[in-house]
């Protein structure tokens, strides 16, 4: 296990918590869901003997606190916030890797701070706005009404349908053996919560500027994990974001959680593409 360096990073209405571990090139991960830091610990110290892998706790997860507990957060401020964190850290276009809502946040990144990153690995993106207006409508009221069914049934029920969105399969789970335990403890409950209230407005919000993701200078590989259903949402955005950058979907072990649920071979097939960038 490599020894992560801590850090806090002020930023406009927040307080970052960050994690900074191995050496080598600089690899950025923003993770998906309720996941702070620590739910990139498994796939981070894989790639540590490679790379400067940073993690961090999205704000209002965890450790990144808010100033306003009550305020909510959109995807321009998630992007800000890597920005800022980039920028802290190092002067040199850095790696990333971007797992559904970190795939949101890299691809802002990539349009709104030009150059700062030199590739992205965008893990089925959970952006509407890349999809045909039909399907896009239809997933945004998707998502709206897991809010509503959070707000009156609890976090139980949300989980299920939100885990038959994403082609989540919690029932068999495929996973490699010796993964750090994840249990559903009362922080964990926490983010989850702060992620169906407000992160979930913000990708209904969100105004991704689409057209202009074919011009930016940097790399962007749509990625997708080998067993997601390919009708699904998070599928259905990769493919999206494929055909309008004129590439092809890169594949990663497991399936929209691979990152956590197969560090190992995760990370293996992510050293061979950062190794053809």
């Amino acid at each position: 296990m490599a020894i992560a360096m801590t850090g806090r990073l002020t930023v406009p209405g927040a307080t970052l918590y960050y994690e900074v571990r191995g050496n080598g090139p600089m690899l950025l991960i923003a993770q998906s869901g309720e996941g702070d830091a620590d739910r990139s610990s498994d796939l981070a110290d894989q790639l540590a003997d490679t790379y400067t892998v940073i993690t961090y706790d999205r704000r209002g997860l965890s450790r990144s606190i808010l100033d306003d507990p009550s305020r909510g957060v959109s995807m321009i401020e998630h992007a800000d916030d890597v920005h800022r964190l980039l920028a802290e850290l190092t002067d040199r276009p850095a790696l990333m890797l971007g797992c559904s809502l970190g795939a949101v946040i890299g691809l802002h990144l990539a349009v709104r701070h030009p150059g700062q990153i030199s590739t992205l690995i965008a893990h089925e993106p959970v952006a509407p706005g890349l999809l045909p207006e039909g399907e896009r409508t239809h997933h945004e009221a998707e998502l709206a009404a897991i809010q509503q069914l959070y707000r009156g049934e609890g976090l139980a029920p949300a989980l299920k349908v939100i885990a038959e969105v994403l082609g989540i399969d919690p029932a068999g789970p495929d996973a490699e053996p010796g993964l750090t335990p994840q249990p559903m403890t009362a922080g964990r409950i926490a983010n989850f919560g702060f992620f169906i209230e407000h992160d979930f407005t913000a990708v209904i919000g969100d105004a991704l500027p689409v057209t202009e993701l074919a011009g930016t200078p940097t790399r962007i590989v749509p990625a997708t994990g080998r067993t997601t259903p390919r009708t699904v949402f998070d599928y259905r955005c990769a493919q999206e974001l494929a055909a309008l950058l004129g590439t092809e979907l890169a594949e990663f072990p497991g399936g929209h959680n691979g990152n956590t649920t197969h560090p190992r071979a995760y990370a293996a097939q992510l050293r061979q593409i950062l190794r053809n960038a």
